[in-house]
């Protein structure tokens, strides 16, 4: 044990199989897609795009071309990190204390690394500064330019229904969407005509996993900082990749001023844990996925979720 908490070496591997179990549990992307290795210098993945359908020949017929498209998508792996200041008493513990303070720091990375893949992912900005980074550029679906349907808190099914439809124009499925969590409200609160929810397992802040068969997640990363994003939906399994590199590196730093805090860690008695990975995604095919936001919020206020809601409630009624 004391060889992981020397400075530079890395995660026991029971650790870093943990630690990653629990980023898939904490994040909505890598539930909806598996994750795939990520090599040091990246993935690079051809996407190929048939024209046009197959064509029918007579015996001795003409043969006409089809046409293909092929696209590089390089899927880089991006360095993410997380430290926290611990006492330094931590250098002087117990073989069995040592590790509890790892499998608690391990805890909290994981739950870190996994929103960070999804805000990240989904809004292309620094999870910790929340400003759009120029590491992800246009790799992101709200920068790359996925299409952007209207959100309608009083009908917000409806809104995936109309993604569903588009989806279908450009012949791609649904594998999975993930909502924010006022979106699941929204959803919760529907009644037919009798009064009865029309998703009662959405009900009371629940994350149920499938509804009508399609593979949900909520999370508050959907709607994350700045973002007007409600739902983003469409065929994760064929338009999107992500994977990451199975080392985590634990460095355990005893001097200096490591998160430039002001403070001098022997000073206050402290050293340094810094956990750091990467982690890798690209977006395969921009048509096949879907992002609502907000209706019309570059043209009017954005009305209370309740307000909205209760228009809706009582247009049923009518």
């Amino acid at each position: 044990m004391a060889e992981v908490l020397s400075k530079g070496t890395l995660f026991p591997e029971e650790l870093v199989s943990d630690l990653y179990n629990k980023v898939k549990g904490k994040s909505s992307i890598a539930a909806l897609h598996a994750q795939e290795p990520i090599s040091f210098n990246g993935n690079e993945i051809m996407t190929f795009s048939m024209d046009a359908e197959v064509d029918l020949v007579a015996e001795n017929g003409k043969r006409s071309a089809g046409g293909v498209t092929v696209d590089p998508v390089k899927v880089a792996p991006l360095l993410i990190e997380y430290g926290a200041r611990v006492s330094n008493e931590f250098m002087y513990a117990s073989e069995e204390k040592k590790l509890e303070i790892l499998k608690a720091f391990n805890d909290g990375f994981a739950m870190k690394a996994a929103r960070g893949l999804d805000i990240m992912a989904m809004h292309g900005v620094n999870p910790r500064t929340g400003e759009v980074s120029s590491l992800i550029g246009t790799n992101s679906f709200d920068t790359i330019g996925v299409t952007e349907i209207d959100y309608n808190a009083a009908a917000p099914d409806g809104c995936i229904e109309d993604a569903v439809s588009a989806l279908d124009t450009v012949d791609s499925d649904m594998s999975g969407m993930a909502i924010s969590k006022d979106m699941r409200s929204a959803l919760a609160k529907q009644t037919d005509n009798a009064g009865a929810k029309l998703y009662p397992q959405l009900a009371w802040g629940s994350n149920p996993g499938t509804i009508n068969g399609c593979q949900v997640e909520v999370n508050s990363t959907v709607s994350f900082g700045t973002s007007k994003d409600k739902a983003i939906l469409g065929d994760f399994q064929r338009a999107f990749k992500w994977g990451y590199a199975k080392q985590v590196t634990l460095e355990v730093i005893p001097y200096g001023d490591p998160d430039n805090s002001g403070k001098d860690l022997q000073g206050y008695g402290q050293v340094y844990l810094r956990a750091q990975t990467y982690i890798g995604f690209g977006i395969l095919d921009k048509d096949s996925l879907f992002h609502h936001q907000v209706c019309n919020v570059r043209k009017e206020p954005v009305k209370k979720i309740s307000e909205i809601l209760n228009t809706g409630a009582n247009d049923r009624n009518t």
